[in-house]
C-alpha cells in the first residue's frame, strides 16, 4: 500500500476541520460527521480548541481510496499559529488549500498559496461552502487566478449556488463518451450525465477529465491545452500546428504538472452537505504524487508535534524520510537552537505506534510514513532523527514579532511558571522563552490570540494562572563595523579566569551566525572549544541593546589554556567579556520587523490612503489601477500594521481591502530601542563578575 502525506491548509473558518471530517466520514473512517460548533471533531480534540472552535495544535488522521493510505494533516487556519503550519510543511507530499466560496481569497489563503508555490508543493484548491448564502462561482475563479495563481484548472461548476439546493456538475471537454472513457450514452440531464449532480468523476476512466471553466465541449478542451502548453513546449507546438491533443495526453499533462507544483487543479463543493468531496478524494488519489518509499542510507525522520500523555510524558509525531525505526531502538536527535547552533541527544524508543487504519500494532516505522514515538524525554518540534541532514532546511514564514513577559499571580509559583513555559516550548520552539530576572520569564509571539491561549493552556494543563504584559515588538541587532577583542591568562590577577579567547566579529551574509577558527582545532582540549561556541552563540541572544544579534561572522582568533588549572567553565565564563567588548568595538544598529503589504481601494481615495501610508512609516514600491480601483503594495513597520488595518474602513468608505505578512526587516529610525538584560552584561565588567558570583561559577 503506498502512502500520501497531505495537509489541509486555510484562512480561518473556511472549513478545513469540517473538510476533514467530511473526507473520514466519507471514506469510512468515523460514521458520525462532528461538529467544530459542538466541539465533536476528531482532530480539534483540545479543551481550547473544542471551546473557541478554532484548530491550534496540527493533528493527524488516516483513511484509505483504493490501495492508497492518506495521512490528512489538519493545521490552524488562524495566523496566530503559522508556526504549526511552517512544521507541518515539512512532512508534507501535497496540500489541499481550502477558501469560501462567500468570503473568497482572504489574507491568510494568500501568504499559504504564495509559500506553497515557492516550495512547488503539489496542491490541490477545494472552494468550500458553495451552500451558503452569498455563495459565488465565477466571481471566486476570476479572484484565485488574479490574488493566488493563474494557473488553475476548474474541475467542476456549481448549480444553484448560495442555497440550501447548491451542487456541483462535472464539466465534460469532449460530452459524455469523453467524460467515463466507455463510449457511454447520456445526455445533459440523464442519470451520470454532465449536468447531473454525482455524476462521473472526471478520473474514473481513461481519457476522463473535468472542465475548466461553465462549459464544455472542444473550446473547453483547447483552454485546457493552452495552459498545459504553457509549461509544455511538445504540446504547445502540436497547438501551433493547430492539433488538438487528446483526453488521455491532457490528464496526463495535468497529473505531471499538478506533481511538479505548477497547476492547480480547482473543486467547489461544499464540507456540510458532501457536495464535489467525491471529485476532490478522486483529485486527491491521482494527482497528488505518493510519499517515495526509500530504505536506502540510514534513518531520518522530521518531529512536526508534541504532546503530552496522561502521566506527563512527551509524545512525538513524526515522518520518516529514509530507513527504519523500531521500539527497543536508541537513536539521536539533531536539533538546531534559536542562536543556529546544532546539539543532539541519544534515547531510547520504548513505543512506536505507526499511524494509520489497521497500522497501530505496527512494530516498525517506514519511509513514507508518520508515527507516534514514546521515549524520547528530551525531543522537541523541528528534531532531526537519526541525521542532521534536514537542519538546513529553509523556513517559510517569518519569525514571532512580538514579546510579552509572563508572571505568575501568585510569587509563590514563579518557579512552576518558568517550568510550564519551557515544557510549551518544546511543542513551539518559536515561542523561545528566557528568564529576565527580577521580572518574569519572556515569551515570543506571532498574536494576541496565542498569548490568550497559552493564558489557557497554562492553567489547564500546568495549573499556573499567569499575568501577561502588553505585547510589544521584536527588534534585532547586526554589527555595523569589525571588531576584535582578547583576553590573556594573567597570573597577576588581572584576569579572572584561566583562560586566553581572543574573537573577531563581523557582519554577515545573512545565514544568521556563523563561527569560525583561525586556530587549530588542537590549540585546545575539545570540551574548551565547545564551551567558547556555546558561549558566543548564547551571548548573542543579547547584543548592545539587549535584542539578539543576527547574521554576523565570530571568529576564533586567540586561544591559551595553563593545565591542569584550566576549566571549559573558565572559557564559558570569559567569552562574554571579549564578545561583548569586540560587539562594541564593531558596533550595531537596531532592525524591525516588516509587514509587506497590498490594499485595493477606490481610485478617489488613492490621496488620503497614500498620506496615511506615508504617515504611518510605509513604503510604497507598486501601484497600478484605473478609474475604479488602484492596487498599492510594499513595507510597512510590524508595529503599525493593526493601527493602519483600523483606520483604513474610514479612510475608504468601508471598501478598502488589507492584506499583509511578516516579510523582512529596516533599520530603526532615531534613538535605539533598548531590552532589559538577563546575561548579567557582560559589557559591565564589574556588574556580570557580581552576576557570576551570586551563581556560584566565578574563578
Amino acid at each position: 500500500m503506498h502512502t500520501l502525506n497531505i495537509g489541509i491548509l486555510a484562512h480561518v473558518d473556511a472549513g478545513k476541520t469540517s473538510l476533514t471530517e467530511r473526507l473520514l466520514f466519507d471514506t469510512g473512517v468515523i460514521d458520525r460527521l462532528g461538529s467544530v460548533d459542538a466541539g465533536s471533531t476528531q482532530t480539534d480534540t483540545g479543551d481550547i480548541e473544542r471551546r473557541r472552535g478554532i484548530t491550534i495544535r496540527s493533528a493527524v488522521a488516516s483513511f484509505t481510496v483504493g490501495t492508497l493510505q492518506v495521512n490528512l494533516i489538519d493545521t490552524p487556519g488562524h495566523s496566530d499559529f503559522i508556526s504549526e503550519v511552517e512544521r507541518a510543511l515539512g512532512v508534507l507530499d501535497g496540500a489541499v488549500l481550502v477558501l469560501s466560496a462567500v468570503e473568497g481569497v482572504q489574507a491568510q489563503t494568500r501568504v499559504l498559496m504564495k509559500t506553497l508555490r515557492q516550495m512547488r508543493l503539489p496542491t490541490l484548491i477545494f472552494v468550500n461552502k458553495i451552500d451558503r448564502a452569498g455563495a459565488r462561482h465565477e466571481e471566486i475563479l476570476a479572484d484565485v487566478r488574479r490574488k493566488l495563481t493563474p494557473r488553475i484548472v476548474a474541475m467542476n461548476r456549481v448549480r444553484q449556488a448560495g442555497s440550501p439546493a447548491a451542487h456541483t456538475v462535472p464539466n465534460s471537454l469532449d460530452g459524455p463518451d469523453f467524460l467515463d472513457g466507455q463510449g457511454s450514452p447520456g445526455g445533459p440531464d440523464s442519470p451520470g450525465g454532465p449536468d447531473s449532480p454525482g455524476g462521473p468523476n472526471f478520473l474514473d476512466g481513461p481519457g476522463s477529465l473535468d472542465g475548466l471553466d461553465s462549459s464544455g465541449g472542444p473550446d473547453f478542451r483547447s483552454r485546457v491545452a493552452e495552459i498545459l502548453a504553457e509549461n509544455d513546449d511538445a504540446l504547445l507546438a502540436d497547438l501551433v500546428a493547430g492539433s488538438l491533443p487528446t483526453g488521455d495526453r491532457l490528464l496526463a499533462g495535468i497529473r505531471g504538472q499538478t506533481a511538479a507544483g505548477l497547476l492547480h487543479p480547482l473543486f467547489f463543493g461544499s464540507a456540510l452537505t458532501g457536495q464535489g468531496v467525491e471529485a476532490l478524494l478522486g483529485g486527491i488519489s491521482r494527482l497528488l504524487p505518493p510519499a517515495p518509499a526509500t530504505g536506502e542510507d540510514g534513518p531520518r525522520a522530521t518531529v512536526f508535534a508534541v504532546e503530552r500523555g496522561g502521566a506527563g510524558e512527551k509524545i512525538a509525531y513524526l515522518r520518516m524520510h529514509s530507513g527504519e525505526l523500531r521500539a527497543r531502538q536508541r537513536v539521536t536527535c539533531y536539533r538546531r537552537g534559536a542562536d543556529g547552533g546544532v546539539s543532539e541527544d541519544t534515547e531510547q524508543i520504548t513505543a512506536l505506534q505507526v499511524i494509520g487504519p489497521a497500522r497501530g500494532e505496527a512494530r516498525h516505522l517506514t519511509a513514507g510514513n508518520i508515527a507516534k514515538i514514546w521515549g524520547l524525554s528530551r525531543i522537541r518540534v523541528g528534531d532531526q532523527v537519526g541525521s542532521a541532514d534536514g537542519l538546513g532546511g529553509r523556513t517559510h514564514f517569518a519569525p514571532p514579532s512580538l514579546e510579552t513577559l509572563a508572571r505568575p499571580k501568585r510569587a509563590e509559583h514563579a518557579a512552576r511558571l518558568h517550568a510550564a513555559l519551557v515544557s510549551l516550548a518544546d511543542q513551539d520552539p518559536l515561542i523561545h522563552t528566557r528568564a529576565v530576572p527580577g521580572e518574569g520569564t519572556s515569551v515570543l509571539l506571532y498574536g494576541e490570540v496565542q498569548k490568550d491561549v497559552i493564558a489557557e493552556t497554562l492553567l489547564n494543563d500546568f495549573g499556573v494562572e499567569a499575568v501577561f504584559e502588553q505585547s510589544r515588538t521584536v527588534y534585532v541587532e547586526r554589527p555595523v563595523g569589525v571588531g576584535e577583542a582578547c583576553e590573556e591568562i594573567d597570573r597577576h590577577g588581572r584576569n579572572e579566569f584561566f583562560a586566553t579567547v581572543g574573537l573577531r566579529v563581523g557582519p554577515g551574509s545573512g545565514a544568521g551566525i556563523t563561527f569560525r577558527r583561525e586556530v587549530e582545532l588542537g590549540s585546545l582540549p575539545r570540551p574548551f572549544h565547545r564551551a567558547i561556541e556555546d558561549a558566543v552563540r548564547q551571548t548573542l541572544e543579547q547584543g548592545i541593546y539587549g535584542w539578539a544579534v543576527t547574521d554576523c561572522v565570530v571568529t576564533l582568533t586567540r586561544t591559551g589554556y595553563a593545565a591542569p588549572i584550566s576549566t571549559a567553565g573558565d572559557f564559558r565564563n570569559l567569552t562574554p567579556l571579549v564578545l561583548m567588548r569586540a560587539l562594541d568595538i564593531a558596533g550595531t544598529r537596531v532592525y524591525e520587523p516588516c509587514h509587506a503589504f497590498e490594499v485595493e481601494i477606490p481610485s478617489d481615495t488613492l490621496s488620503a490612503v497614500t498620506a496615511e501610508l506615508a504617515a504611518f512609516g510605509a513604503d510604497i514600491r507598486e501601484s497600478s489601477g484605473d478609474t475604479d480601483t488602484w492596487l498599492l503594495g510594499g513595507d510597512i513597520p510590524a508595529r503599525r500594521v493593526h493601527a493602519f488595518g483600523r483606520r483604513l474602513p474610514g479612510l475608504t468608505r468601508g471598501e478598502g481591502v488589507w492584506w499583509s505578512r511578516p516579510s523582512g526587516d529596516r533599520p530603526v529610525g532615531g534613538p535605539a530601542p533598548v531590552r532589559e538584560r538577563s546575561d548579567g552584561n557582560p559589557l559591565n565588567r564589574r556588574e556580570y563578575l557580581r552576576h557570576l558570583a551570586q551563581r556560584g561559577t566565578a574563578g
